[in-house]
Order: structure tokens, then sequence, then C-alpha cells
């Protein structure tokens, strides 16, 4: 299973976030829940982004590019193996960012690949 960090995490159930963490927990992934609200999501309480994971195998992107550089170095010294860009998180900048770290930008939508057996 690919334990999955979800940058973005929110207790509100009409959010994608929220969607993913509880899928993401039904096809047996480990998550971690990282954002600004309070509160926990599948089980799991959401946590500033200050400590480092260090067995991430991916990211899940559910901030916009604005937010995003806040998260650089955070994301990097996470070190996972990929980060999946959901719709409307795309950010060329930090595409190749991770790139250059060899971390895997999949510009993709997580609740899609789970749902079709390519996560």
């Amino acid at each position: 299973m690919k334990k999955t960090l979800i940058i973005g995490a929110s207790p509100n159930p009409s959010r994608y976030s929220y969607k993913a963490a509880h899928m993401l927990k039904h096809f047996n992934h480990d998550i971690v829940n990282v954002g600004i609200k309070k509160g926990e999501v599948a089980g799991v309480e959401i946590e500033n982004p200050t400590e480092i994971h260090q067995d991430i195998d991916t990211i899940t992107l559910y901030i916009g590019p604005a937010l995003q550089p806040q998260y650089h170095d955070y994301i990097l010294d996470t070190k996972p193996k990929r980060v999946i860009f959901n719709p409307g998180t795309e950010n060329y900048e930090l595409e190749k960012l991770l790139d250059q770290h060899d971390i895997e930008p999949i510009r993709a939508c997580t609740l899609v690949m789970l749902s079709t057996g390519q996560y």
C-alpha cells in the first residue's frame, strides 16, 4: 500500500480532499492529513505542515498554485516518490522543482486513479 500525505485536508464532506481521504482508507492506504483546518478526516487528525514524514510514497495536492510555494520545502523534505496534481492544482514551477529532485509529478485525479485501479 502507498502511504499518502494529503495537502489541503479538510473536515468538510463536500471537499474533494475529504472524499480522497475516505477512498484512500477504503483501499487500505495509510494517510496523513495536512492542512489549516482543525479536526479529523477518515479517522486521522489534520496536522500542520511541521512534522516531516519519511515514509510517504505519494503526496496528493488539494491546494491551488497560489498557496503551494509555502509547501515547497515541506514537500521536498518529505521526499515522496510522486506528487499528484489534482485538477486545479497544476503548477509548472513546482513540477519542474520536483523533477530536479527526482520526484515524479503526475497531473491526475486521485479519486479517478483509485477507482480505476491506477493508483
